[in-house]
């Protein structure tokens, strides 16, 4: 292990120091830190890499922040797949679980091989119009179809592998990863699903039918959804982060993204003890 790329949410105020004691502990174990540029900024550095380079030569990535700051470095990580170690400068998050008081010993141990990586499913976007693909992404939690402030009610219809599943008279539609299922998708009453499986959730935003409930498909399964509505003001949303218009006969082909997120879990918690600590499960919320 030469590189090491380190990203953090600078607005942070615990971000200055643990990111400085970060640098020179990488730097006394004889390992190189690419500090990225907003980062290198704020701490007043004059050497510093872009996400891109970063991206190139890491052979590990620390990420200082919360699940926000995690997602967007997945997305600059993915064709090289390089481990990322998600450091929670506040509360647990559902993927930076590792806390500050957590981080050396986690990293002594990368250093002799003895981690456990959590491979995550992410899911490939393209977006079509006139029969042309003008824009494609690839994302680790969630692509959002969703209205504008003022607009009214779209209509969308949903295809699974060139079968019809439904249409929707919605908010709009959520399709999400499995790690993305406790993101936009739950607050939305979609199911909570093992980051593990490799499956797409769709999701209804305030469905206008009651019948209309989430659904959850195999990982090698494509979704095509068709924007119906004329006039509207409709967006896409990515990972929460990236946002573009969509205009009336629009389709957005979902499926399966071929790379992963690797992300390094701590040994000392589960997957369910975050779920548990998060979500409040079990705890007396009675007043």
């Amino acid at each position: 292990m030469q590189y090491v790329g380190i990203f953090a949410k600078v607005h942070d105020p615990r971000c200055s120091y643990v990111a400085r004691d970060l640098i020179d502990w990488v730097i006394g174990k004889g390992m190189i830190p690419l500090v990225e540029d907003n980062l290198a900024l704020h701490l007043g550095m004059t050497e510093s890499s872009c996400g891109v380079v970063i991206a190139q030569q890491a052979d590990l990535v620390i990420v200082l922040g919360g699940d926000g700051t995690l997602i967007s470095v997945a997305r600059l990580m993915v064709d090289r797949e390089v481990p990322i170690v998600g450091v929670n400068l506040g509360s647990l998050g559902f993927l930076t679980e590792i806390t500050v008081s957590e981080m050396y010993p986690l990293l002594e141990d990368c250093l002799y091989g003895n981690f456990h990586i959590s491979e995550r499913m992410m899911l490939r976007s393209d977006i079509i119009r006139d029969d042309e693909i003008i824009a494609s992404y690839t994302v680790l939690n969630d692509v959002v179809i969703n209205k504008g402030a003022l607009a009214r009610i779209i209509e969308l219809e949903a295809h699974f592998d060139g079968n019809f599943l439904s249409r929707f008279r919605a908010d709009g539609l959520i399709i999400s990863s499995p790690t993305g299922s406790t993101g936009y998708s739950l607050a939305a009453q979609g199911p909570v699903v093992h980051p593990s499986l490799d499956c797409l959730l769709v999701t209804p935003i305030c469905p206008h039918t009651l019948t209309n409930r989430p659904i959850v498909v195999g990982g090698d399964s494509s979704l095509a959804i068709m924007l119906k509505s004329k006039n509207e003001d409709v967006f896409l949303t990515l990972d929460g982060q990236i946002k573009m218009e969509l205009k009336s006969g629009d389709t957005i082909l979902v499926n399966k993204a071929e790379n992963r997120t690797k992300l390094i879990l701590s040994c000392n918690k589960d997957y369910f003890e975050v779920l548990r600590t998060k979500l409040k499960w079990g705890q007396d919320n009675s007043v």
